[in-house]
């Protein structure tokens, strides 16, 4: 899994934090999951002393689908890799670039295209 996490840090841009609206990447081991999912509702589990939060994920698949998992801040920010049920998993926010050239250097301009030829339609 540290190898998978590597090569995803070098092919993606990352956030530092994670909110609800954000686009993640989850990993996983067993089963053998790379997906894309939208953050939903993140909301304090009260029922615990230490802070733990219900994170909705909703998986960017064919259905898609909704799983709510309860973690640690460090977890669901990528600041580590955590297991579920013994598996490894890997969840963190990809920086979505506003513009084409926020992420990069700026896309050379293309040449705008002109229609010269019109129908007349009565």
């Amino acid at each position: 899994m540290e190898r998978l996490v590597a090569e995803l840090k070098r092919s993606l841009s990352f956030k530092d934090d994670t909110n609800e609206g954000d686009l993640v990447v989850v990993a996983a081991r067993e089963p053998q999951l790379l997906i894309y999912a939208l953050v939903g509702p993140i909301e304090r589990d009260e029922t615990r002393r230490d802070e733990w939060w219900h994170v909705t994920l909703h998986l960017l698949s064919m259905p898609i689908q909704t799983v709510v998992w309860t973690l640690r801040e460090p977890q669901f920010t990528g600041q580590e890799i955590f297991t579920m049920g013994g598996n490894p998993h890997f969840i963190k926010a990809v920086k979505i670039p506003l513009k084409a050239h926020e992420d990069g250097p700026p896309a050379s301009p293309k040449k705008a295209t002109r229609i010269t030829k019109f129908a007349r339609i009565k």
